[in-house]
């Protein structure tokens, strides 16, 4: 029998003596140093702040790398693309008020996308919380209430005692299915006063296993075993649990074909006989999913973009697996699995029976030379030829990150990532700057591989900065932008809704100049030597930009 005195974790000889006798001169903010790195922590992203300085001067004296950035929503989007790559949590280091408030774009991203970040801001002193009304610098009414709505949780420490427990709790929950932006938020006189607490040692916060019921995966398992014609619909959770490598062989053993969402990209070989790919916002796609019998549903909310402008009507039976509740039957009714996708996949190929279907491949190619005709009949040659030339110059397991542009809307679709968790975009919450902020928050993950940012030159202006960042750290970051001379996605919806388009049109500046300004190598580009001049860049150590002059179209929708 284990008694509860049993359970009691008693010091060494050496940990005592730490406790009685820590290091004089500590503060608030060594807390906040110490809990990080006793998680595991190694880098954290951010920038100093009045009320976040005594953070700041905390992390000079410890061992974590900072990553610094030139804007808050750019730092918030390098930690994104960190916890992205890694799979652990990021740690985002702010301000309060205006800086912490202009981190709320990329927070929203990472809730999206299920990127782990964890925001830790400064606040006024304990005396102003909640009143708005005591006069000081960058003060809120309630500067919780506005990220309460963005990020998964939210937490206040307010004494010394309070920090490694909130910073540990913030660090469960980002980890805890589905991943997600945390929101910690620690007044200036906690993080500058001095403390008697002995150091912070290493800390167990061990994210919650969500497994899936099992009489639930049973159901599913029968009705996949039994079904005609299942198809699977892969998303992002498939990535962000790492289960590609189940999915594929629940796939196989099913003869399931397969279509990854743009936020799923990776999560199935693009070549696999039974890879639809990713034409989500084309009917012949939507039209074959509509067929299935038993559509199962693996990461995804179904929500606008994977449901093709919710036009997509299931006429079978649909199996959701989510790990976020409140996505299960929120678009279509179905079986809903609230679970995290690697281990729902796991216990269904323990559960399901294999079946054999020789016309699925068949079918399967049937869709993908109907996609191709249509686009054939659109003339959109350029276009399809860039994103080839893309691909051609990116090394099979380089990461690449795509803004809200054309090049990167025709990505979504079109483009064959090779590997799981090598492509992302912002098409989670759908913000302009995204590519070049989170390419450097990957380099700073993974060294090894060069890394490709894709931009139009709208959502270029909002990241300019961030080539000093890029210079400063001598990250293996290429930065493609393509320049339409305006915000390109919007013009054409204008144009097309409107007849035509108002503040589009945009000044830019001569951006291969202005990188050499930086002391950033850069090239202009045609379409013709795209391929060559990208190959160079992205093999050549450090920073660089390609310059793409180019007028592009979106393939016309096929929801209507």
């Amino acid at each position: 029998m284990t008694h509860d005195h049993d359970l009691v974790l008693r010091p060494t000889a050496a940990q005592t003596e730490a406790a009685l006798n820590p290091p004089a001169g500590r503060r608030g903010g060594d807390l906040v140093i110490e809990t990080l790195t006793g998680l595991g922590a190694t880098t954290v992203f951010g920038l100093p702040g009045r009320h976040a300085l005594g953070v700041f001067d905390a992390l000079r004296r410890s061992d974590l790398r900072y990553i610094g950035l030139r804007a808050e929503n750019n730092a918030g989007f390098a930690a994104d693309a960190y916890g992205r790559i890694t799979g652990e949590a990021a740690p985002l280091l702010l301000s309060t008020g205006p800086g912490a408030l202009l981190s709320l774009a990329a927070l929203q991203e990472a809730a999206a996308a299920s990127a782990p970040v964890i925001a830790i801001a400064g606040q006024v002193p304990a005396a102003g919380l909640g009143g708005g009304r005591h006069g000081y610098l960058h003060e809120l009414r309630d500067q919780r209430a506005a990220f309460r709505d963005v990020v998964k949780s939210v937490h206040t420490a307010r004494t010394h005692s309070q920090i490694p427990s909130a910073i540990a709790a913030a660090w469960e929950s980002a980890l805890t299915a589905p991943h997600g932006p945390v929101w910690v938020e620690i007044p200036q006189d906690v993080l500058t006063a001095e403390t008697i607490l002995p150091v912070v040692t290493a800390m167990d916060a061990t994210p919650e296993e969500l497994a899936p019921r099992p009489e639930l995966t049973a159901l599913a398992a029968h009705l996949l075993s039994t079904a005609e014609r299942p198809a699977i619909i892969a998303g992002g959770g498939v990535i962000r649990s790492d289960a590609s490598g189940k999915l594929r062989a629940l796939a196989e053993r099913l003869d399931a074909p397969v279509v990854t969402t743009f936020g799923g990209k990776g999560a199935f070989p693009w070549k696999h006989p039974l890879s639809l790919q990713s034409w989500l916002e084309d009917r012949h796609t939507t039209d074959f999913l509509e067929d299935a019998d038993v559509l199962l549903v693996v990461g995804s909310g179904l929500g606008e973009l994977s449901s093709n402008h919710h036009t997509f009507a299931p006429r079978g039976r649909v199996i959701q697996i989510e790990a976020d509740a409140g996505k299960l039957e929120s678009n279509h009714p179905g079986l809903g699995i609230h679970a995290d996708a690697r281990l729902a996949l796991q216990a269904l190929l323990e559960t399901t029976e294999p079946r054999t279907d020789a016309t699925a491949p068949e079918r399967v190619r049937a869709v993908l030379d109907k996609v191709a005709a249509r686009l054939d009949a659109q003339y959109l040659t350029l276009e399809r030829r860039l994103v080839a030339s893309v691909r051609e110059a990116l090394p099979p397991r380089a990461p690449s990150f795509w803004d809200m542009t054309i090049l990167g809307h025709w990505a979504w679709s079109a483009f064959d990532p090779r590997h799981p968790n090598t492509m992302h975009s912002a098409q989670g919450a759908g913000g302009l700057g995204y590519a070049l902020p989170s390419a450097l928050g990957a380099a700073a993950a993974d060294p090894t591989v060069p890394v490709l940012a894709v931009s139009g030159d709208g959502g270029a202006m909002y990241s300019l900065a961030e080539l000093a960042t890029a210079k400063q750290y001598g990250f293996d970051v290429t930065w493609l932008i393509v320049d339409d001379g305006g915000y390109g996605i919007l013009r054409a919806h204008m144009t097309d809704a409107y007849g035509e388009a108002t503040g589009t049109e945009l000044t830019r500046p001569d951006f291969v100049a202005l990188a050499g300004s930086f002391g950033v190598p850069a090239v202009l580009t045609t379409p013709d030597t795209l391929a060559a001049d990208l190959s160079k860049s992205l093999a050549t150590p450090g920073p660089s930009v390609v310059v793409l002059p180019a007028l592009l179209k979106i393939f016309e929708p096929t929801h209507l």
